[in-house]
């Protein structure tokens, strides 16, 4: 037996044909469902455009929906509305007055006789489930019902064409012959948590390929519909271990090179950890001047102050002249795989080679509740895919300074990086001050020291050692050559 080859669609709908697994099956007969107001009726008319040219026609059946004079003048409002390929490429046909006799032989006549007029390669039918509705209203047995969309869907794959039913369906799990006789099944969801929408897909059903799993973020937007399928990682979903021996980028705080060995290898990443006002965005900001400054383009994503206003005036020239690239997002809606998508994409244009994340307590706290439970996983997918792209990474994290908790994230996503640099706030001699420590470099050796450090209009300033047995564990350490107070002379 031959095997049969199936030719696929693109869609240039970004991100959709990644789910779909290579684009849409030709001749295939799908689904478009979800509630009101999911994007159902964009998604058809955005795939409309993309795909209808003069030798492949599209024919746009209206049912007990919109009319399409209403329809259209909505639609143009998106920038992929092309208003040359109305009537030529794109024929609109209104169904009302036979969907609404309720009789499904005379709507599937109409159908036959205008795809024999216009010789379509694409068919929609919107809303389906009007016609669905309209035929039981008529009397119309399931039995008939079904009939009626066994019969829709034969004839439109011998017409050899790619039909779309769009209609407002809610659950899947609902007995409907539709969800049974497609080939394609897209959900299309929206739901209110707190004061966000989210908007999610899921391509439930297709046949003959893979597609990607799971619900994806989709945004509604000026240019249409914008899917943020998750980053490609390898088949084990492990962030790959940087290359030995990598080049070692400087991180533009003097002395701190020294103190991970010689500074930090290209392609690792870094979380930098700390209380609030320990010097973390500091500590980022000098790490994208020392790459300005040795010619390196930058992107930061900033999600609690915006990137070019409250980072110094070097990083909002830097920003304004294009060396460093923003991703300046606090959306209530945003997802780790929307962020990502925007990340890498930023670094393919500038080929950058440093990206900052400031902060991942700002991150998590932009995201949509039902992100937030799964925000380390998520991580965990982004980071294998921005060491794809061979930049070095920096993160900060805000960490509540108890002294005697050395966790390095609240997350739990440390593991997932090559080196870790903590800010504590100590009290030596009588003055709460900075310190800081490298923790890890992984393959790498480095300083075990514990610094104390200031910040002045120039940046971090590194100073000396500190001494004394409990260090970071709360006592209080001293500087090197100070009086070291003994354990009987502490307060109780």
């Amino acid at each position: 037996m031959t095997k049969a080859t199936i030719n696929r669609l693109t869609t240039n709908i970004e991100g959709l044909d990644q789910i779909l697994g290579g684009g849409l099956p030709e001749f295939s007969f799908n689904l478009i469902a979800g509630p009101p107001g999911s994007g159902k009726t964009t998604l058809a008319h955005q795939l409309m455009f993309a795909l209808a040219t003069p030798a492949r026609p599209a024919l746009y059946f209206t049912v007990l929906g919109e009319p399409p004079l209403k329809m259209l003048r909505y639609q143009q409002q998106f920038d992929f509305f092309d208003e040359s390929k109305v009537g030529k490429s794109i024929h609109f046909i209104n169904l009302g007055d036979d969907a609404a006799s309720g009789n499904l032989e005379k709507v599937l006549e109409s159908i036959a006789v205008a795809v024999q007029t216009h010789g379509p390669s694409l068919v929609c039918v919107d809303s389906f489930r009007s016609v669905m509705l309209a035929g039981k209203a008529g009397g119309s047995s399931f039995l008939n019902l079904q009939q009626f969309i066994q019969q829709l869907g034969i004839l439109m794959t011998s017409w050899q064409a790619t039909s779309f039913l769009i209609g407002e369906y809610f659950s899947e799990h609902e007995p409907n012959p539709i969800f049974t006789v497609a080939d394609g099944l897209i959900w299309m969801r929206q739901s209110i948590e707190r004061n966000s929408v989210v908007r999610k897909m899921e391509i439930s059903k297709l046949r003959g390929q893979p597609t990607l799993p799971g619900l994806h973020t989709f945004r509604i937007t000026c240019a249409g519909i914008r899917v943020f399928a998750p980053p490609q990682v390898e088949e084990s979903g492990e962030v790959s271990a940087p290359v030995t021996g990598a080049t070692r980028l400087n991180m533009g705080v003097p002395g701190l090179d020294e103190m991970m060995g010689g500074g930090l290898p290209s392609g690792y990443s870094v979380l930098v950890a700390g209380p609030s006002g320990s010097g973390k965005s500091i500590l980022a900001a000098a790490f994208l001047t020392e790459g300005a400054r040795r010619k390196e383009t930058g992107v930061i994503a900033a999600f609690e102050q915006r990137a070019n206003k409250s980072r110094g005036e070097v990083i909002a020239r830097l920003i304004d002249s294009g060396q460093i690239g923003v991703v300046d997002t606090r959306s209530v809606t945003v997802s780790v795989d929307e962020v990502s998508q925007l990340l890498i994409a930023e670094i393919k244009r500038l080929k950058a080679t440093r990206v900052v994340i400031d902060s991942l307590s700002g991150f998590e706290l932009a995201l949509a509740p039902t992100f937030q439970e799964n925000f380390r996983e998520s991580m965990a997918r982004m980071m294998a895919a921005l060491a794809k792209t061979g930049a070095t990474v920096l993160m900060t994290s805000e960490l509540e300074d108890r002294y005697t908790d050395l966790r390095f994230s609240p997350y739990g996503t440390a593991f997932l990086v090559d080196a870790i640099i903590v800010q504590r706030y100590i009290e030596v001699d009588s003055r709460l001050q900075r310190m800081m420590a490298v923790v890890k470099v992984r393959a790498s050796q480095h300083s075990n020291e514990l610094r104390l450090f200031e910040i002045d209009a120039d940046g971090i300033k590194l100073g000396g050692m500190l001494t004394g047995q409990e260090g970071l564990l709360g006592g209080r350490p001293t500087r090197r050559g100070a009086r070291n107070e003994s354990a009987s002379e502490e307060p109780p």
